[in-house]
């Protein structure tokens, strides 16, 4: 894809990391755990997001290893730490197309951001794939000790990034993130489906996005 400008009525494009610039690996790593092991996989998935917030993982408040052996104890499931991460690293498939929509909005001077609710992960996810390169900005609760269940987390990103809220768009997969960014005054769009969010966002970026290359990122 060429370099020309976008024509946007934005200073800030927020992007969702997982179920948005990537696949779900999460909630898809955990339910293959469930299914290795015969578990109902909606009760698994509940609970295996439940204590990644209660044993403060989510925010850096608690170790990798103590999510697991939360999530052993409560569930029974098998595997080394190692193994079960893999599960669920290995799930995060990055959307080049959305990248691509990444690059061509900060070529045109507009800050791009990622705001996620990601352990130490995300920085091993970028490790393997070298993403963050493309973005102005890395905002992970791992590292904020704040997640986006929280809403000053939103009213937060507007001090840091020092900017308009009405001149910013959140984009995640979870309607609940995208309300809580409304109510701070962000607009937000919620990530369903490609075609979808492309429809959506040419409301706040007017062109044709619908020919993004499918290459690598």
């Amino acid at each position: 894809m060429g370099a020309a400008p976008v024509t946007c009525d934005l200073d800030v494009v927020l992007f969702d990391f997982g179920g948005v610039l990537a696949d779900e690996g999460f909630a898809n790593g955990l339910r293959a755990i469930a299914g290795r092991h015969g578990l109902n996989e909606t009760a698994f998935l509940s609970l295996a997001r439940d204590l990644i917030h209660t044993t403060g993982y989510i925010t850096g408040h608690a170790t990798e290893p103590v999510y697991w052996r939360a999530i052993r104890n409560e569930m029974g499931i098998a595997g080394d730490d190692g193994a079960l991460r893999d599960e669920i690293l290995s799930r995060f498939t990055l959307r080049p197309w959305m990248f691509e929509i990444v690059k061509k909005l900060r070529t045109s001077g507009i800050c791009v951001v990622i705001l996620s609710d990601q352990t130490n992960w995300l920085d091993e996810l970028n490790e393997l794939n070298n993403f963050f390169k493309y973005f102005n900005i890395i905002y992970n609760s791992y590292h904020l000790g704040k997640c986006k269940m929280d809403p000053t987390h939103f009213t937060d990103t507007i001090s840091r990034l020092q900017a308009a809220p009405e001149r910013m768009l959140f984009i995640d997969d979870d309607q609940g993130h995208c309300e809580r960014a409304r109510t701070a005054g962000i607009n937000a769009i919620r990530f369903t489906g490609r075609e979808q969010f492309l429809e959506d966002f040419s409301h706040y970026c007017p062109g044709d996005w619908t020919e993004q290359r499918e290459g690598t990122v």
